[in-house]
């Protein structure tokens, strides 16, 4: 088990955002973590990656309690994000923007950078070689050279997806990485998360579109700060929870 998740809650003034939150993640695993809008998803999300602090609860990952941990210190333990909003930098190249997220992994020290040293010349190959990898796996080696703010939208967040993966993470959290595309954004988006499935990168996928189910090897869904179900994907699907959270009654399809 790679992550778990024991009691979470967050409260906002009176407002509990999310209660008694339970959840589990094996290492190598792809799970969905799903729920309607303003369900808590992605309260969750920042209370894992130290952004909020847990009004109760605990939070361990790899063994270690990191419930009281910084952002930082949470990064630095392998746990990688990505954004809603992608903070990238606009006037860089694609695999300018990749290159410089290594910034958590230096090999070189100052003097090796001062005077050019072999040290530093074998470090920067080294993450050429690498940033071209990851632009490879999520579809993006063809526009290495392109400006990241020439990029249509669904190009840029998996850019945000690419960055996240130069911190090299146990577990990458993906924040609604389908939101505002269009279909082939869309599809684009799905293929690549494949090919990080395929690598046995530990995914876990917050999102309230249903279109990514069928990506995941489990599912847990929230509404109002509450876990209502979990299990496979075709379980989720035909949960009468599930279906009333979503469609108030109507079958998911």
């Amino acid at each position: 088990m790679l992550l778990e998740i024991n009691g979470l809650t967050k409260y906002f003034g009176g407002l509990a955002a999310v209660r008694d939150f339970d959840m589990h993640l094996d290492d190598g695993e792809l799970l969905g973590l799903i729920g309607p809008n303003g369900a808590g998803k992605t309260t969750i999300f920042n209370l894992i990656t130290s952004i909020y602090k847990p009004t109760k609860g605990k939070i361990i990952f790899d063994g270690n309690d990191i419930t009281s941990k910084k952002p930082h210190e949470i990064a630095r333990l392998g746990i990688g994000r990505t954004f809603q909003l992608n903070p990238l930098f606009s006037d860089f190249t694609v695999l300018q923007n990749v290159s410089t997220s290594f910034h958590l992994h230096p090999k070189s020290s100052l003097p090796d950078i001062y005077f050019n040293t072999a040290k530093y010349r074998r470090n920067e190959a080294y993450i050429l070689e690498q940033s071209q990898e990851i632009l490879k796996m999520v579809g993006l080696d063809k526009v290495e050279n392109e400006l990241a703010k020439n990029l249509p939208h669904g190009y840029q967040k998996m850019l945000g997806i690419a960055r996240a993966l130069a911190v090299k993470p146990r577990l990458l959290i993906l924040d609604e990485p389908i939101a505002g595309m269009n279909p082939s954004e869309i599809d684009f988006t799905l293929d690549a998360i494949k090919k990080m499935q395929q690598q046995k990168i530990t995914i876990l996928l917050v999102e309230h579109n249903m279109k990514i189910l069928d990506l995941c090897e489990r599912v847990v869904v929230i509404d109002f700060g509450q876990k209502i179900a979990e299990g496979l994907p075709k379980d989720v699907r035909e949960n009468k929870e599930v279906i009333r959270a979503y469609f108030g009654g109507e079958r998911v399809t």
